[in-house]
């Protein structure tokens, strides 16, 4: 690959790699079908923590948790390429853990949501330097060894405990109410796209950015469907919106595992 003054491995990567390799374990990001589903995703992981937090012990709803998210990352281990489902579920299992972590240390421990933010972003910022020292990129169209995915999910892990934190600091600390959290984050989110595509911001730094955001946007507009009306809500129920939210991505991730629209060659000439 040929060195370009001033372009770093990052963007040389990116550049390599603007369609995904067949044996790649994560899809193609620049399409619309990899946004939608993963904002889907945050909202029903969100819904779906809620309503196990509310239908069972802590021990048990985090156990349940952990359990998932344990199976569905051992089956996106043993998979050998990109495959829609098992990497889908195993996002969505991320979301319903990510949203039990960083509830916990505010429900169970009292921690308030300023201080479990900060503190996300700290584990955030550790793996983050911890992968790039170990791998020197942070592209997620690296992903194709053990040692990087298991850095990737742990970058995602962190990215949902955090954007969880960070809706539930505006939405209850800051008293903006949780669809104004929906709309505030949903203005941040494009923010990174547009640094992207008209300022040629980096892309693994605007990818990332943009990934975070889009757990709070997920998980505020679902929190508004899901809570009573005395807070702001819709009050359709947990359970429901977990169920509406998981319908559509269901759909969208059954289409792109026939479709493989969420998948290109790259191109070696």
């Amino acid at each position: 690959m040929t060195h370009l003054p001033g372009v770093t491995d990052d963007q040389r990567i990116d550049r390599a790699h603007r369609g995904l390799s067949p044996k790649g374990k994560v899809p193609e990001v620049i399409t619309v079908y990899f946004w939608i589903i993963k904002i889907l995703s945050t909202g029903m992981g969100e819904a779906t923590s809620d309503f196990l937090a509310h239908h069972f012990p802590p021990v048990l709803a985090g156990t349940i948790g952990a359990v998932g998210l344990a199976i569905a990352l051992l089956l996106q281990f043993v998979v050998t390429k990109y495959i829609a489902w098992s990497y889908w579920l195993a996002v969505a299992m991320v979301a319903v853990f990510g949203t039990m972590a960083a509830d916990g240390l505010h429900v169970e421990l009292g921690v308030p949501y300023l201080a479990s933010s900060a503190f996300y972003l700290v584990i955030l910022v550790v793996v983050f330097g911890a992968w790039y020292a170990s791998e020197k990129t942070l592209s997620i169209h690296s992903i194709s060894t053990f040692r990087r995915e298991l850095f990737y999910w742990a970058t995602v892990l962190a990215t949902f405990a955090l954007g969880t934190a960070l809706g539930d600091l505006t939405a209850t600390t800051m008293q903006i109410g949780f669809f104004a959290s929906g709309l505030l984050f949903l203005a941040l989110f494009l923010i990174p796209g547009l640094g992207y595509w008209i300022f040629r911001v980096n892309s693994v730094l605007a990818f990332w950015v943009a990934y975070v955001l889009t757990r709070p946007i997920g998980a505020s507009f679902s929190d508004w469907m899901g809570v009573p009306k005395n807070y702001g809500g819709l009050d359709w129920g947990r359970g429901t919106v977990a169920v509406v939210l998981a319908i559509p991505m269901v759909l969208l991730v059954g289409y792109l595992a026939f479709s493989r629209r969420d998948i290109r060659e790259v191109d070696q000439s």
